[in-house]
């Protein structure tokens, strides 16, 4: 069994940290057997570099080492590139293909980003690790495969699990044997040696002298939380050799590079709003629509009681809280009694309400008739009303069907009316 300095030596490897020669440590000892890993650690830590020691080490070395970017390859067509598909399976497979499953058999596949395959396909790749078996994209004849998979991710899988986001059964499956890569930032001691020698393969590259760091750029670079981890430091040290003319490169030089040193940034609160949020103020909109045609018939109630009962109080009596209701929000202080002695309609400055007045047993509505002009042919208001308020609940009851898939119960539920009054709508508006 090799070391680990001369695996380091040998897959280029940089860093003496701990927990660095620990996951190299587990690779090693995994690597004979057919332990599923999963490698895990923040984006840029390098975790490209485990499964290739992994295959390196195994009795597969001689077979197929295939890298797959999970997260590269578009939803639609991951199946196929994976598994393979039949002549004919889908628009555009104008002859069969073999995927990665087949070409790699007694191999190894590493599947990274595996956090970002879609629920089919994890269910696919399940079966693969339980049985070994596999059905292409328009096949229904299984093929046996003899893989070892390696897995990587950055993603919390802990959260994406309870989120439904990834299978738990596919999760342990995969983390026979998990090996986490501590982030930078833990690696203190190791991020000028890196620094180091990405300089020197820079200066190579470019044909340039090696730039270097005095002890305040050294620190600054010890001290930075480096959020993009090994992918990051490299891009730093690329920059710096490129466009520095000065090759010793001091404190000043370097914070230009990393611009967020010593500043306060806004905390990013990402938006909490989903799904359910949307529904919830949808369910409300439903609520007032229903609310404000109530309020019309109601209103339309009282203006026929008016201009046909002639006893107005008992009309008063009966909708007293609908004409508080009305003018609660207006500067017009409601009647509790008719004024039996004042025969004028009571106003508001500069604003048209509707008037009532004190009609007697003996008067009738026609000798009053210029005094509710206001009020039309009831039917043209009505159909009027019909343009708007009804179409709405017409789309809105349409609606609410359609999410329900028709199940009348809980339709009802979310408009807020019974279920029998949504039957009676239905079949009024031949819904």
């Amino acid at each position: 069994m090799e070391s680990i300095q001369a695996i380091k030596l040998r897959f280029g490897i940089i860093g003496n940290d701990q927990k660095l020669n620990r996951a190299i440590q587990k690779a090693i000892q995994v690597a004979p057997t057919d332990i599923s890993v999963l490698v895990t650690g923040e984006s840029g830590v390098g975790k490209e570099s485990i499964p290739k020691i992994i295959h390196a080490l195994s009795h597969r070395k001689h077979n197929k080492y295939i890298a797959v970017n999970c997260g590269a390859i578009p939803e639609g067509t991951i199946d196929s590139e994976l598994f393979g598909h039949e002549k004919g399976a889908f628009t555009g497979a104008t002859a069969t293909r073999s995927g990665y499953f087949e070409v790699a058999d007694g191999g190894t596949i590493f599947l990274d980003e595996v956090g970002e395959l879609p629920l089919p396909t994890q269910v696919r790749l399940l079966r693969v690790l339980e049985s070994g078996e596999f059905f292409k994209v328009g096949s229904s004849k299984p093929q046996k495969t003899d893989v070892r998979i390696v897995a990587a991710t950055n993603v919390n899988m802990a959260k994406a699990i309870e989120e439904g986001k990834f299978r738990e059964d596919l999760y342990y499956r995969l983390s026979t044997v998990e090996i986490k890569l501590p982030p930078l930032r833990e690696r203190k001691e190791d991020i000028h040696l890196l620094f180091r020698k990405f300089a020197s393969d820079f200066a190579q590259k470019y044909k340039m002298p090696t730039i270097r760091l005095d002890e305040g750029a050294k620190q600054l670079l010890q001290n930075y939380r480096w959020g993009g981890n090994i992918r990051q430091l490299r891009n730093v040290a690329e920059q710096i050799s490129v466009l520095e003319q000065n090759r010793e490169i001091g404190y000043s030089t370097l914070k230009e590079y990393l611009q967020d040193v010593g500043s306060n940034l806004p905390a990013i609160i990402p938006s909490q709003k989903n799904k359910s949020d949307f529904a919830n103020e949808r369910e409300l909109l439903y609520k007032v629509l229903f609310d404000m045609q109530r309020d019309l018939n109601d209103l339309k109630k009282l203006t026929f009681e008016l201009m046909n009962n002639p006893n107005t109080n008992n009309v008063q009596e009966q909708h007293a809280g609908l004409i508080n209701k009305i003018y609660s929000n207006s500067e017009t202080k409601p009647l509790n009694k008719f004024d039996k002695t004042e025969e004028k309609p009571l106003e508001t400055e500069d604003k048209p309400t509707v008037e009532v007045i004190n009609i007697t047993a003996n008067e009738t509505i026609s000798k009053n008739k210029d005094k509710y002009s206001f009020v039309e042919d009831v039917e043209d208001v009505e159909e009027e009303e019909n343009l708007s308020i009804q179409e709405k609940e017409i789309e809105l009851i349409r609606k609410s069907l359609e999410k329900h898939n028709g199940k009348r119960k809980y339709a009802a539920k979310e408009l807020g009316i019974s279920e029998r009054t949504l039957y009676r709508k239905i079949k009024r508006f031949n819904l």
